[in-house]
């Protein structure tokens, strides 16, 4: 895990808090591979990468396309990007194994709360360290 943002409540959206930690005026993808999920979807527009892995969305269900479903193309690159995110999926559970992360907490200062992410964070990589 190499980085942890701050806590945001259930109502900001994944790019709300993208644009509110890295501020699109600013340079911070240019030299890096990035990879995004479907929340990420106008990514591009804003940031400048030096590689963007994103999957593709289905088309919405309308009166003349009431059945959308993607090409043989678009499941496939699906199936690549799905590959390389099944690495972030995996650490987001290591990091569930924290009780205190999985289930509500009640503890009202938010920063006693991102010093607790940031724990669990830590000890989530000296664990895979240990493993390997």
């Amino acid at each position: 895990i190499y980085f942890v943002s701050q806590l945001y409540d259930g109502s900001n959206v994944d790019m709300g808090i993208l644009k509110k930690e890295f501020p699109p005026d600013q340079d911070w993808f240019s030299q890096l591979r990035v990879l995004f999920d479907l929340g990420f979807i106008g990514v591009a527009k804003l940031y400048e990468f030096k590689e963007l892995i994103i999957g593709e969305k289905r088309k919405r269900k309308s009166k003349k396309n009431p059945h959308p479903e993607l090409t043989p193309e678009q499941k496939e690159k699906n199936k690549k990007v799905s590959k390389e995110r099944i690495f972030v999926e995996h650490a987001i559970g290591r990091l569930k194994k924290f009780r205190i992360l999985k289930n509500r907490c009640r503890l009202k200062c938010p920063k006693l709360k991102n010093q607790i992410i940031g724990i669990c964070a830590g000890l989530a990589n000296y664990s895979l360290l240990l493993n390997n």
